[in-house]
C-alpha cells in the first residue's frame, strides 16, 4: 500500500514538474495544478492511513484517524482552487495583452502562421 502511494506521489510530482518546464501558459497552469494534487496527497498519507477509524476519542476505541491532515489538505484545495482561477485569468489576459501564450512573451513559428 505505501510502495503504491508512493508512486502515485512520484507520478504526480514528475508530471507537475515536466508541464511547468513547458513554454505555454496552459500546460505551465496544469503543472502546479498537478503539484498542488502532489503536495495534497503527500499530506494527507503524512497523517497515516488508516480505515474505518474514528477522528474523535469514542470508548472502546484504540486507534485514531488524524484529522489534522484532513483539514490541512481541505484548505488546501480552496486555496489551490482560488489560486489556478486566479492564474488562468492572468493567463487570458496576458494571451491579450501580449498576443502570444508563450510564458517569456516571445512569438513562435506558430503564432505567425
Amino acid at each position: 500500500m505505501e510502495a503504491l502511494v508512493a508512486i502515485g506521489i512520484a507520478a504526480l510530482t514528475a508530471g507537475g514538474v515536466f508541464l511547468l518546464l513547458r513554454g505555454r501558459t496552459f500546460p505551465v497552469l496544469l503543472g502546479l495544478t498537478l503539484l498542488s494534487y502532489a503536495v495534497n496527497f503527500f499530506i494527507f498519507a503524512m497523517g497515516r492511513l488508516t480505515l474505518a477509524a474514528p477522528p474523535r476519542i469514542v470508548e472502546g476505541v484504540f486507534e485514531y484517524a488524524d484529522p489534522l491532515p484532513q483539514a490541512l489538505v481541505l484548505t488546501a484545495i480552496v486555496i489551490s482552487f482560488g489560486m489556478t482561477a486566479f492564474l488562468a485569468a492572468l493567463a487570458v489576459w496576458s494571451r491579450l495583452a501580449s498576443g502570444t501564450d508563450h510564458v517569456d512573451g516571445a512569438p513562435t513559428d506558430e503564432d505567425s502562421g
